[in-house]
């Protein structure tokens, strides 16, 4: 019986795993590598961690567009009463609501999602803030310059676009890398360690921490958690002998500088692994238990590593998780209520099993999404809308706050830009730029890391653009 395989079938036959660098990120590595200064990694900043003080950014991406305006709500009686009006069907009663106690004037009785208990509880002892009304933008917009198409972000109210722009803070340009990407670009050479990436993704690749120079590292929510070869640790006859294959491919020597540094990186990928799955099983063991969703899954591997983060020798990291699902034109009060359930257990066990690692404070956790939700209801549900609201916890932040502006939300107020599509009143890059200060980026290296920030804020090093972090 004859057997005929392509070279790409081949290789595919391998079952090559994604935590290996990719074929793209390879051919981008290989023709960005010459074009890089590597004197953008000298700038080091006044927030700066001092040697040996570990920071960690971790993206919860609520993918499809999250309801926010049901997770930050007005729970005042006037201003419910504003919000009920035009959500209709889609309002949460003002008796569920959670309170919580802003200790900043924001002008608005709010309360939280009656799902949100473990939030609730990190909020009101100032660990967690929320951000109001925050999005992509090119630019400062009033509704009269968006309905004139002034510099609008590419492809508005679009999955796909939108998201793409929470990733890349450059809502202008479909195929920027990820502000995660550059700015790990310039804090990786912290890093003791750079045979891994101080990206990590529990979501396989994203924009998000794609760079010039770093790309992430896939890793799965599961067991050890690296990704090698399918069957490297399964001794049956087929998988010893595709073992031997690929070492005997690794072993061969090239001509071709492709083929080469292809191999080079397939090499590297599995020596990656090993390390990897070596340093998480002497991590420190910690005993908090988490939910059987699979975001409470993809956090707890992120604390796996976190707790190995002296076995892999690093300083800084960033990690990217998705929680799908909310995409709700349809049953959404009950389908982004669990959702909203999953997000409190996830992140309350999450926060627990930092603070019992001692490690609360060098860990900071953000929510990003598409977007939010139309105010309007479309029957069962809602379209999809523009600003919205995100969540910030951990890491030193300035908590029991709401940071940015809590808009108005009747139809055709001053941000409407139609039918409940507010238009965010605080940039993505401001948000982003208090995180990358945070990380230890400094004031001048934003401007690489997120290159819209001067049309928000100009970068000093005596302040902060939303003053979130106690420095």
């Amino acid at each position: 019986m004859s057997h005929n395989h392509t070279r790409r079938g081949f290789l595919n036959q391998l079952g090559l795993g994604c935590a290996s660098v990719g074929a793209t990120s390879l051919l981008s590595g290989i023709t960005n590598l010459g074009l890089i200064n590597a004197a953008v990694a000298a700038n080091k900043s006044v927030y700066a961690p001092k040697a040996g003080n570990y920071k960690a950014l971790v993206c919860i991406m609520l993918s499809g567009g999250n309801d926010s305006y049901n997770m930050l709500v007005p729970k005042g009686d006037a201003e419910h009463l504003e919000y009920a009006t035009v959500r209709t069907n889609l309002a949460i009663e003002k008796e569920t609501l959670r309170p919580i106690n802003p200790i900043n004037s924001i002008g608005k009785v709010l309360g939280l999602h009656p799902n949100l208990e473990n939030i609730q509880t990190l909020f009101e002892t100032e660990k967690a803030a929320f951000v109001a009304n925050v999005g992509a933008l090119v630019e400062p917009t009033t509704v009269a310059q968006f309905k004139n198409n002034e510099n609008n972000p590419v492809g508005l109210f679009s999955h796909s676009d939108q998201r793409l722009h929470w990733q890349t803070s450059i809502p202008q340009d479909r195929n920027a890398n990820g502000w995660g990407g550059r700015l790990a670009d310039i804090l990786y050479t912290n890093n003791m360690n750079t045979d891994i990436s101080m990206n990590i993704s529990l979501n396989g690749v994203n924009t998000f921490q794609r760079g010039n120079i770093i790309t992430e590292y896939a890793i799965e929510p599961s067991g050890g958690g690296s990704v090698s070869i399918n069957g490297s640790s399964n001794d049956n006859f087929y998988n010893t002998l595709k073992r031997e294959t690929l070492d005997n491919i690794l072993e061969s020597s090239y001509q071709n500088v492709l083929e080469k540094a292809y191999a080079g990186s397939i090499s590297n990928s599995k020596n990656s692994s090993i390390q990897f799955a070596a340093a998480l099983a002497n991590g420190t063991p910690f005993t908090t238990p988490f939910g059987d969703d699979s975001l409470s899954d993809r956090l707890e591997m992120v604390t796996k590593v976190i707790a190995a983060k002296d076995q892999l020798d690093m300083t800084n990291q960033t990690f990217f998780v998705q929680q799908g699902g909310y995409d709700n034109h349809d049953n959404n009060i009950t389908d982004h209520g669990n959702l909203m359930t999953q997000l409190d257990t996830a992140i309350g066990s999450f926060y627990t099993a930092l603070t019992e690692l001692g490690m609360q404070d060098d860990v900071v956790i953000f929510t990003a999404s598409d977007f939010a939700r139309k105010l309007v209801s479309n029957g069962n549900g809602s379209d999809h809308a523009w600003g919205g609201h995100s969540l910030v916890i951990g890491g030193g932040v300035s908590g029991k706050k709401v940071y940015g502006t809590y808009p108005d939300l009747y139809l055709d107020n001053p941000w409407d830009s139609g039918k409940g599509r507010i238009i965010p009143t605080t940039s993505c890059d401001e948000l982003f730029a208090e995180l990358a200060l945070w990380m230890g980026a400094s004031t001048g290296d934003l401007y690489n890391v997120l290159p819209n920030i001067g049309n928000f804020w100009t970068p000093t090093p005596s302040e902060m653009p939303l003053g979130m972090f106690t420095v």
